[in-house]
């Protein structure tokens, strides 16, 4: 498949914050594809540097040493910025951060005014994200009303509006609640399948990498594990030494296991980790 998304030894330095002080290593020399079409969960503790991948995806930061590249175009190419960033859109933790208009409507508008589009096509743009990720009828409420899945919900359809080939996720949902959570995810998903919109994730809840088609684990700047999530959660020991957790259905089938039950660890949902159970217990 094609490669929306490419580093090639991809390194990143943040500077000394006091004079005598060492340079901050934040990336080591990756190598990274993600292919057009396809849903990435970006998983490691805090430190690992996956907050500081994502931001080299679309420019934010441009890279200390190695390459960047979008749709082949290079970051560190200031005449490829504006295509890089149409290309890739960025949705971050805080919605509250990125709305910074008084009416929804106008909010989702706020990015392809800047970008120069007619005003007939921002309204067709407008009304397709707001109905993408599922918010019509919030057209003309004051965004600071909703609740926060709602409001990462518009921060998403102000990125739709550009119409990116990416979103890139990070940590979207790390302020909200299960229920906003479920909103978010489910949105992205949707528009995943439907539309063919690349995803990458950046989280630390386990539990949103289940549905990934891939998973990437890092720690201390490089990639460590790379797989589909039903082959990355099953090295549960390994995980754990890396300071993360597992999804709560592995987490179980794993103490069952310790407790002699002959579980296997690839059963992600919660119906298949209930099969599983029903059948070592006979």
């Amino acid at each position: 498949m094609e490669a929306i998304l490419k580093t090639k030894d991809l390194q990143f330095l943040y500077p000394a914050v006091e004079e005598g002080e060492k340079a901050t290593a934040a990336l080591r020399g990756m190598d990274l594809t993600i292919e057009r079409g396809s849903f990435v969960v970006i998983l490691g503790h805090n430190g690992s540097g996956k907050s500081t991948l994502s931001k080299t995806f679309n420019a934010i930061l441009l890279p200390s040493a190695g390459a960047v590249y979008v749709k082949g175009m290079d970051t560190a190419d200031e005449g490829s910025l504006l295509d890089i960033r149409r290309s890739v859109g960025m949705v971050f933790q805080n919605p509250d951060n990125q709305i910074v208009s008084n009416v929804v409507e106008e909010d989702v508008a706020f990015a392809p005014e800047n970008l120069g589009v007619p005003t007939e096509e921002i309204r067709r743009r407008v009304d397709g994200a707001l109905a993408a990720v599922g918010m019509s009828e919030f057209a003309q409420h004051a965004p600071h009303l909703l609740s926060g899945g709602q409001k990462q919900r518009i921060a998403i359809a102000g990125v739709l509006a550009m119409e990116p080939d990416c979103i890139v996720l990070d940590e979207a949902t790390a302020m909200l609640d299960p229920a906003g959570r479920r909103e978010v995810l489910s949105t992205v998903h949707r528009l995943n399948r439907e539309k063919g919109i690349t995803a990458v994730l950046i989280t630390h809840h386990m539990n949103e990498a289940e549905d990934a088609d891939r998973v990437i684990v890092m720690d201390d700047g490089r990639v460590v594990m790379d797989g589909p999530p039903r082959e990355i959660f099953t090295r549960v020991e390994e995980l754990r030494g890396l300071g993360l957790t597992v999804p709560d259905t592995v987490d179980l089938l794993d103490r069952l296991r310790r407790d002699g039950l002959a579980l296997p660890l690839d059963a992600l949902s919660v119906d298949e980790c209930a099969d599983a159970v029903a059948a070592a217990l006979g």
